[in-house]
C-alpha cells in the first residue's frame, strides 16, 4: 500500500495542478471577455489617426469664378468634398442633388460648411460649362478644376481613383471613386459619406461634421 507520506505528497501534486489550471482559465476568460476599458488604447488611437491622415493634402485649382482656390482658402469651415465629372450619367448627379438636399435638411447650419465638386475631366469640363452645371443643383458649390498636374496632386492627396473608358472610337467615360469626403475646418479627414449610405446616418455626420473643431 502507498505511504501516508506518498499519499499526501500526490494531494498536494493534485491541488497545485488544479490551480495552475484554473490560473490558466481565469486569465484567458479575463482576456477574453474582461473589462475591455481597462486595456491600453494608445495603439488603436494612433491607427485612426495615421488613417485620418491619409486623406487630404496640398492642393492648388481653380473655381469657376478663374479664382485660385488651395486647401488653405478652404480652411476655416468644414467641407464636403467629391469627384466626378459633367457628363457623369448617375452617381455625380445623384450624389450632389443629395447632398443640397442634406444641406436644406440643415436649415441655417446648412450655411456652415462648404460643398466641393472636383471634375476629374478637366478636358471636357470647361470653367464655364462647370459652373453652368454646378448651378443645375439649386445650392452654392464650388466647382474646382485644374490643369493634369494639378488634378494628379489633388487625386493622389485624397486617394481618389478614376480612370477612363472609352465608349466609341471618339467618346469615353470615366470611373471614379464615389465616396463624399467630410473634412474639418482646419483640414483634418473627419469621415466619408457612401453613394448608397442612408439619409439619417449622411445627416448625423455632416451635424457631427459641423462639430468638430
Amino acid at each position: 500500500m502507498p505511504s501516508i507520506d506518498r499519499l499526501s505528497r500526490w494531494r498536494t501534486l493534485r491541488i497545485a495542478l488544479w490551480a495552475l489550471v484554473a490560473l490558466g482559465v481565469g486569465a484567458f476568460a479575463y482576456l477574453s471577455f474582461g473589462d475591455k476599458k481597462a486595456m491600453p488604447v494608445t495603439e488603436t488611437a494612433s491607427a485612426q489617426a495615421n488613417y485620418a491622415r491619409q486623406f487630404g493634402g496640398r492642393f492648388a485649382m481653380t473655381d469657376t469664378t478663374g479664382k485660385a482656390v488651395t486647401d488653405q482658402t478652404l480652411k476655416g469651415k468644414p467641407f464636403a468634398i467629391f469627384f466626378g465629372f459633367t457628363r457623369c450619367p448617375d452617381v455625380c448627379p445623384t450624389t450632389l442633388s443629395r447632398m443640397a438636399s442634406l444641406r436644406k435638411q440643415l436649415g441655417h447650419d446648412g450655411d456652415k460648411f462648404n460643398i466641393v465638386f472636383v471634375t476629374v475631366d478637366p478636358d471636357h469640363d470647361s470653367q464655364q460649362s462647370l459652373g453652368q452645371y454646378l448651378a443645375l443643383f439649386g445650392t452654392p458649390i464650388i466647382g474646382l478644376r485644374g490643369t493634369k498636374a494639378q488634378l494628379d496632386a489633388i487625386v493622389k492627396a485624397y486617394r481618389v481613383t478614376y480612370v477612363k473608358v472609352p465608349t466609341s472610337d471618339v467618346d469615353y467615360t470615366i470611373d471614379h471613386t464615389a465616396s463624399v469626403y467630410l473634412m474639418g475646418r482646419t483640414g483634418e479627414f473627419v469621415t466619408t459619406i457612401d453613394h448608397a449610405e442612408d439619409p439619417a446616418t449622411a445627416l448625423a455626420k455632416l451635424k457631427r461634421l459641423m462639430t468638430e473643431r
